[in-house]
């Protein structure tokens, strides 16, 4: 087991490493706020095995972190539209086909174990929130009956919402596809691969983990278009590994003027951190042509 380092020791040990500090009472902060162990996955790519690279700074590291922490509060500000719209269109074509309460009912859906368990969630939210959520306390203290779907989605997270869809009847998927605009016949698969990649997406979002030169397991749903946008791997396949792919999800489900602000923000923010090298997350040479 690795012994406890002081924050000096650390930064000793960054300096044995090759790494220039200039200015240790910036490093030291640095360290002691962010955690040395959370901020070594930033700088593998500023180092072969241990030793930094000739000229690698501390500031590097640090232009690194916070940049990403930046990219991914774009990310979350943009993923949050499409969590509310998708939520709010669900609910209202899934009401105006069944019963307000008709989620609940295990057969108005094509999996009762998923099903169950995203409705236990949901169940398990109103009790916790209930002391202080005046529209719960409404229905269950005032009304004494359960929830209509446009009230209760409130209570699922984006997660729910993504499988609820996945276990859907009819042309309940396909209604809720078109309304996001998508309209070929694939539409409503194609969506539920969206919205389980965007699932992903915003939850590594919302617990602020690393996103530079992270690989992704689950790739976007692209098309052929979309494909031939991504760098070329060395053995000749596309890098639909990164998070650059997901980008074209998201543009797919957010409004023009929704998504030119985030880019132009994007734009922005790699102008703010010049040294940050975009080709860690996939992006390819004019991306900010072809998004």
């Amino acid at each position: 087991m690795k012994s406890f380092k002081t924050i000096q020791e650390q930064i000793e040990l960054l300096r044995s490493r090759n790494l220039t500090i200039d200015d240790e009472s910036i490093a030291y902060d640095f360290l002691l706020k962010n955690n040395y162990y959370r901020i070594s996955g930033y700088s593998l790519t500023l180092r072969h095995q241990d030793l930094f690279y000739p000229s690698t700074s501390f500031q590097n590291i640090i232009d690194i972190y916070n940049f990403d922490h930046e990219f991914r509060m774009l990310l979350w500000n943009t993923i949050q539209i499409i969590e509310i719209t998708v939520k709010s269109i669900y609910a209202y074509y899934f009401t105006m086909k069944n019963s307000p309460t008709d989620y609940l009912d295990s057969s108005k859906f094509t999996d009762e174990v998923i099903h169950k368990s995203i409705i236990d969630k949901v169940m398990d939210q109103k009790d916790k929130r209930k002391s202080h959520e005046a529209f719960i306390q409404h229905y269950v203290n005032d009304l004494n009956e359960d929830m209509p779907l446009w009230v209760a989605v409130d209570l699922f997270t984006f997660s729910d919402i993504s499988k609820l869809y996945s276990i859907s009847k009819g042309d309940l998927k396909k209604d809720v596809a078109s309304e996001l605009g998508l309209h070929f016949n694939s539409a409503p698969d194609v969506l539920k691969k969206y919205l389980h990649s965007i699932t992903i997406l915003r939850n590594l979002c919302a617990h602020e983990s690393r996103i530079y030169n992270r690989l992704f397991i689950t790739k976007p749903s692209l098309n052929r278009n979309e494909l031939s946008y991504l760098r070329d791997n060395p053995d000749g396949t596309k890098d639909n590994s990164h998070v650059f792919g997901y980008l074209f999800n998201i543009k797919r489900l957010v409004d023009t003027k929704t998504f030119s602000q985030f880019k132009t923000s994007l734009i922005d923010l790699t102008k703010k951190y010049p040294f940050v090298d975009m080709r860690y997350y996939g992006f390819c040479e004019k991306w900010d042509q072809v998004l």
